[in-house]
């Protein structure tokens, strides 16, 4: 299994170069950004640190894992926190959180770089945010005795662990001292493969969440725009999500749309663009001239959205007719009922939120249009929904405390 595991990490880094030979900015970012890497690490490192290393895979998986960093910083400040990414979408966008002491791509996993990073780095503790399973770091980590936690984790019986082939996955969750678990499904299943030292413990996201909306920024030109009408918030939106809502926003009279698309880059805002018949501005448009009638804004910059959420009444969250939903947690903390397409029930929350009519998944126009005219037209409806959605948030925040209380630091 070596082996393979060796062969499909070679054909990985092989198709990441062929793509950025080919001009695709995620994959020249992954090899820039590994370039060097452990002179990198090495100029940057202080001499008689206490570090405790978090990686996550990417920015969803490390706006999990805030919470967390910024609970040890405050508890533990004599400790340096040492934060990776794998994927570039992370690392791009937070490379200047202040919230680390060090900020760097994970080199790609071999054992020679499993031991060297781990000899360099000399973490006291390791957490691992909700998944990634690398073999050779691991394995490291568990020879030299190191304390190593899954933090958020949630496991499905579909995943190779829980097969009758999983052996050698197994010995990667044999690595860990403890998991800390987002519900009781995932800790029985744990057991089903003795698996025993894990706590349930929830998902840390609630807590980043509940702290985005007290934290929120004002955002004066969001509300000028919004001018207290009902107002739709499309968060993270892909072109089949923005093709349904176009239609719908085309139809409508009296709501203000506001796209926050998953991807900003010029071919992409233009599309929507096209597909819009109402007055539509950019909101580096609008900060420069908030003049005229708008009825839809395009936020054409990243960093927005978490805030933005307060001046909705209803939001749409993207990716659920591809490879899956995005934050939908966000817009609940504010009390906004949330609706996304089909491909969600891999999302706990989603499941959950669905269940008690905080949330709705559409599959076609029909069905969307069919919420949305209720949602803005049935006040008890709406009313239900939003309260639904807000209290599911502050019912379920308090999992960092739990995971941070089961470990001591010096």
């Amino acid at each position: 299994m070596n082996l393979l595991y060796k062969a499909a990490l070679f054909l990985y880094s092989l198709s990441i170069r062929i793509a950025a030979f080919l001009g695709n900015e995620k994959a020249k970012n992954f090899i820039a950004g590994r370039k060097n890497i452990f002179a990198q690490i090495q100029n940057k490192l202080q001499p008689n640190e206490k570090r405790i290393w978090v990686h996550a895979a990417s920015l969803g998986e490390f706006e999990q894992g805030r919470p967390i960093i910024e609970k040890i910083k405050s508890q533990y400040p004599n400790y340096k926190i040492f934060l990776t990414f794998f994927s570039p979408s992370g690392y791009e966008i937070r490379k200047n959180y202040n919230g680390a002491d060090y900020i760097f791509y994970l080199p790609m996993d071999t054992r020679k770089n499993a031991e060297r990073f781990v000899k360099m780095v000399d973490p006291s503790i390791v957490f691992f945010i909700k998944y990634e399973y690398w073999f050779y770091y691991l394995s490291t980590l568990k020879k030299k005795g190191i304390p190593t936690y899954l933090c958020s984790a949630i496991f499905r019986p579909s995943q190779a662990f829980f097969k009758w082939y999983g052996g050698w996955f197994r010995q990667m969750l044999g690595c860990f001292n403890h998991f800390f678990v987002q519900t009781e499904e995932s800790r029985r299943l744990l057991e089903t493969i003795s698996i025993t030292n894990a706590t349930v413990t929830g998902d840390t996201r609630f807590d980043r969440v509940y702290s985005i909306a007290s934290a929120a920024r004002e955002l004066p030109e969001i509300e000028l725009f919004a001018e207290n009408k009902p107002c739709l918030i499309a968060g993270s939106s892909w072109q089949p999500d923005e093709e349904l809502l176009c239609e719908y926003l085309n139809e409508s009279t009296g709501i203000k749309f506001i796209f926050a698309p998953h991807e900003i880059d010029e071919a992409h805002i233009q599309h929507i663009e096209k597909l819009i018949e109402k007055k539509v501005v950019r909101h580096s448009q609008w900060k420069n001239n908030a003049q005229g009638d708008f009825d839809v804004l395009i936020i054409d910059n990243i960093g927005m959205l978490s805030s933005l959420y307060r001046y909705g009444q209803v939001a749409y969250i993207g990716g659920g007719f591809g490879k899956g939903i995005h934050n939908i947690l966000e817009a609940a903390t504010f009390g906004l009922p949330v609706i996304f397409g089909p491909n969600y029930k891999k999302f706990r929350e989603a499941v959950d939120l669905k269940a008690n009519e905080g949330a709705f998944s559409i599959s076609n126009y029909d069905e969307l249009k069919h919420i949305l005219d209720k949602l803005f037209a049935d006040y008890v409806f709406f009313n239900k929904s939003a309260t639904t959605a807000k209290q599911f948030v502050t019912e379920n925040i308090g999992a960092t405390d739990k995971i941070l209380s089961s470990i001591r630091l010096n």
